[in-house]
């Protein structure tokens, strides 16, 4: 049980004042589970202005793999090839998915 170490305390002669009901009222009071609301399920029913992006059009020019880069054959990612650590077969693996 939580104890509320800033409350007034109560002395011995107090504390026998305290009544049956009183003490099982507080017991219940205690025992009533407080809502939990899940911060993801609150969050996602908030709409931000301006947020919609669904109108827009995304415009990237994809340039092709270079000359001196190649594709790790774990992560798939293009890394130069100072990123190389050792290759197993015909796959080339870097340094980070060899780290790992």
């Amino acid at each position: 049980m939580a104890t509320d170490y800033d409350a007034p305390r109560k002395n011995d002669e107090e504390m026998g004042e305290d009544s049956l009901e009183e003490l099982k009222g507080r017991r219940n009071e205690a025992s009533t589970p407080a809502v939990d609301e899940d911060e993801a399920e609150s969050a996602d029913s908030y709409e931000l202005p301006g947020a919609d992006l669904s109108g827009e059009e995304l415009s990237v020019r994809v340039l092709p793999r270079q000359a001196d880069e190649f594709t790790c054959g774990s992560c798939f990612l293009v890394k130069h090839r100072s990123q190389i650590d050792h290759v197993e077969g015909r796959l080339i693996i870097c340094k980070e998915c060899a780290a790992a």
